[in-house]
């Protein structure tokens, strides 16, 4: 989850009879969604020894403090380990992971029954998934080809907070509202809903 250590496990298995040496060097960038690297957040290297049908586990943290700054609006890291049997001639074993971090921020609560032309209110709810303060936060609500911007107050780490919008629909039928929330930490994070409105 975006704003949260990542904590990942790489699992060696030695299926030979023979010992096995292995070196591990293992590398994580923050990425675009078209997979080019943005910036190097993990560089680390280890050796391991597996005896016969062994089989070890080597645990990996990514601090948020390594990864918050370096993220994009994509929110991907791609995790990569290059395991090299020694002894071997070269024998490698190269293993890629993208990891997508999921926004938990966004809440839109509707109400049960949605009447066109008559006055509901929404609940939206946003939050700080990072263990520091967020300030010049700002909330855009978009709703029947309107978009509304909301200035928020600044939020303490994890915080949570929310609002009500009011409006009123003009028709029967879906309508899709699409909710963009954004600070100095981190910008589009979004959330949506169809709502389905009754005739009156």
């Amino acid at each position: 989850v975006f704003g949260k250590d990542i904590n990942l496990v790489l699992v060696l298995s030695n299926l030979s009879s023979d010992r096995k040496s292995i070196r591990v060097d293992m590398s994580a960038s923050t990425i675009l969604y078209t997979r080019r690297a943005v910036a190097e957040i993990l560089k680390a290297a280890t050796a391991v020894e597996l005896g016969p049908k062994q089989g070890k586990h080597i645990r990996v943290k990514i601090p948020y403090t390594h990864y918050g700054k370096y993220l994009t609006t994509d929110k991907r890291i791609q995790v990569t380990a290059l395991c090299e049997v020694m002894r071997s001639q070269g024998l490698k074993l190269l293993v890629e992971k993208t990891i997508i971090l999921e926004d938990t921020n966004i809440i839109i609560k509707v109400p049960r029954r949605v009447v066109v032309n008559r006055a509901v209110s929404l609940e939206i709810s946003y939050a700080n998934p990072l263990p520091e303060p967020v300030s010049r936060c700002v909330l855009y609500v978009t709703l029947m080809n309107q978009q509304v911007k909301i200035n928020l107050a600044r939020l303490a780490p994890r915080e949570r907070s929310k609002i009500f919008f009011e409006f009123t629909p003009r028709r029967a039928g879906p309508l899709q509202l699409q909710v963009d929330f954004s600070c100095d930490k981190f910008s589009h994070v979004k959330g949506f809903v169809t709502i389905a409105v009754a005739p009156a």
